[in-house]
């Protein structure tokens, strides 16, 4: 119908099962597989309408994985996904525990309200960061600046709104709706959605809280030390930001305009560790994961997941700006790279990234592209 087809990468999908479909040999050769090694998805033999209806009554209640070029664990990833919506909606049903100032309630909220307000990171001095950048104006610096800024905003935010919370339940302002849903969010366990403006997430409370910590500590140490040698693209608010002021300065050190500029990509076998200055060109990118597929070290490839994998740590990367050229397409795959799990991001911040060209090993392209195969800045734990 077309619903489905909502992105260019919708649009790749259907292209691939189209290119499988529509082939002579689904005409010339008896029984034609749909979805090899899979027997039961065939095109049944010849006969009348009730051989047509008996072979599709035949077809398993719950697909096979298989069925769709995907992987088995891809069965695994939809069950902890339909297993945490009913947990969720389970949650959401139990009655909202109220009761006058003093009750176990409130004190468990202040609790957590002060252990939440100790583990809120100091805020950056911009100020002071600017002065010591001012040598260099580059569009990396103004990037830096913008997000600092953009982080010290939200851990004032994040301050004032616990600040309140504390207020409210002991009398002093009145609990408005968001200060209730800040309440409510707390006592379960999640983030409250004002506080996820600065950027997407799905992480619970405390483990978004230790992600918080380590952005900003991330931000802090390039702006008191010079440029890192390689980037934790994932701790950023707008990684496209970040892979546009890299572009930038590609483009006027080469004196070339920013739109003759492409990305070429390279995977080290070397650790985040071991790299100590930065590249020539572009820049080290740490930090990313694999999702629907494995990567070998020795053959520098994309290969199968392991049963049970669902996510792998992809190596470091190098992102290096080159002048649009016509690029090699056989055995390329073009993975495309999103901030967090959920791919198609909301209608204010898209979730998609870039797209980075990775060696298809053994397979073709067109393997990965049923798997589903991507990377992710973030996870979900």
């Amino acid at each position: 119908y077309g619903g489905r087809v909502t992105d260019d990468f919708d649009f790749r999908l259907v292209r691939t099962y189209v290119k499988n479909f529509f082939v002579d040999e689904a005409i010339t050769s008896e029984a034609f597989q749909l979805a090899p090694p899979l027997d039961t998805y065939r095109i049944p033999d010849d006969g009348p309408v009730r051989t047509y209806t008996d072979f599709i009554k035949g077809f398993p209640v719950l697909d096979d994985p298989r069925a769709f070029g995907q992987h088995p664990n891809a069965d695994i990833a939809a069950q902890i996904a339909d297993t945490n919506i009913l947990l969720d909606t389970l949650s959401s049903l139990q009655p909202a525990s109220s009761g006058a100032g003093g009750s176990d309630g409130d004190e468990k909220v202040l609790r957590l309200a002060d252990d939440l307000a100790e583990q809120i990171p100091s805020k950056l001095d911009l100020e002071a960061v600017k002065k010591s950048k001012a040598d260099d104006p580059s569009a990396l610096h103004v990037f830096l600046f913008q997000e600092i800024e953009r982080y010290n905003k939200l851990l004032l935010f994040i301050s004032r709104s616990l600040s309140d919370v504390k207020k409210g339940i002991k009398g002093f302002v009145v609990m408005s709706s968001e200060l209730d849903e800040v309440v409510s969010c707390l006592t379960s366990g999640k983030v409250p959605p004002a506080w996820g403006s600065c950027f997407p997430s799905l992480k619970p409370l405390a483990s978004w809280m230790r992600d918080l910590g380590m952005r900003v500590t991330n931000l802090r140490e390039w702006g008191e030390g010079d440029y890192p040698s390689a980037y934790w693209l994932s701790g950023f608010s707008y990684p496209t930001g970040f892979l546009t002021a890299i572009l930038q300065t590609a483009a006027r050190a080469s004196s070339v305009s920013v739109d003759v500029l492409s990305w070429e990509f390279t995977v080290l076998a070397q650790e985040v560790k071991e790299l100590t200055t930065p590249p020539k060109e572009g820049a080290y990118i740490h930090g990313m994961f694999l999702e629907g597929c494995g990567w070998d070290m020795d053959g520098m490839c994309l290969v199968d997941q392991k049963p049970m994998e669902l996510i792998v740590g992809m190596p470091v990367v190098h992102f290096k700006p080159v002048e649009s050229k016509k690029k090699a397409t056989k055995g390329i795959y073009s993975c495309p790279c999103y901030m967090y799990p959920v791919r198609t991001g909301s209608r204010e911040r898209p979730s998609y990234t870039i797209s980075v060209d990775l060696r298809a090993g053994a397979y073709e392209p067109d393997h990965w592209i049923k798997r589903g195969a991507a990377l992710l800045l973030s996870l979900a734990t």
